[in-house]
């Protein structure tokens, strides 16, 4: 990578870092390409540069933490010696990624990028193939194997993240929930809806 790719790397990851603490500090209302400037001290057409937009801020922003909880969820499933146990350390993995990283998680989580990830959903899959391509993969592995329900994949994957997504929205907006208690008792609730 050149220099000049190095600054660019850096200078977009000032911006996204800048632009969480905004959202974290102010929420959705907080985050301007005002509040990102001065907090960020990158130029308005640097960010246009590496952006497009705020709202290519947002969306960089939200993949961003998608891409550090897929990352999350494939090392879970390394680590997993079977399907029950991949199933169960996938639904850990995403409720200890929420309690650990709340802003990211409230921002990922938000309308927002809802909304956004709605528009753009095939570039955000796209963007996130490296990281989604092991998951896909091992569900189709153990689904083939007998070990899962014989459904479509994608309905297995809401099976085992619908759940967990939830909760954690629930946990981040209302807070009426004990996610260490969710992350025990939920991940095998979790099992019995997509073992065979």
């Amino acid at each position: 990578m050149s220099p000049k790719q190095q600054r660019g790397e850096a200078t977009a990851a000032q911006v996204l870092d800048c632009a969480l603490a905004i959202y974290a500090a102010e929420g959705e209302a907080g985050l301007t390409l005002g509040a990102i400037t001065s907090a960020s001290g990158v130029s308005t057409g640097s960010i246009y540069h590496h952006f497009g937009s705020l709202q290519g801020v947002v969306i960089a922003l939200g993949q961003s933490c998608l891409g550090r909880l897929l990352d999350e969820l494939g090392a879970a499933l390394r680590e997993a010696g079977d399907a029950r146990g991949g199933v169960l350390a996938v639904a850990r993995a995403y409720l200890r990624f929420v309690q650990a990283n709340p802003d990211a998680s409230r921002l990922m989580h938000s309308a927002t990028v809802d909304r956004e990830v709605t528009k753009h959903v095939h570039q955000i899959r796209h963007a996130q193939e490296a990281r989604l391509a092991p998951l896909a993969a091992w569900l189709h592995h153990h689904q083939a194997a007998g070990r899962l329900a014989e459904l479509p994949l994608p309905v297995l994957e809401s099976l085992i993240l619908g759940p967990v997504t939830g909760i954690a929205r629930r946990w981040l907006t209302v807070g009426d929930i004990d996610i260490e208690e969710a992350a025990r008792t939920v991940p095998e609730r979790v099992w019995r809806s997509v073992s065979p």
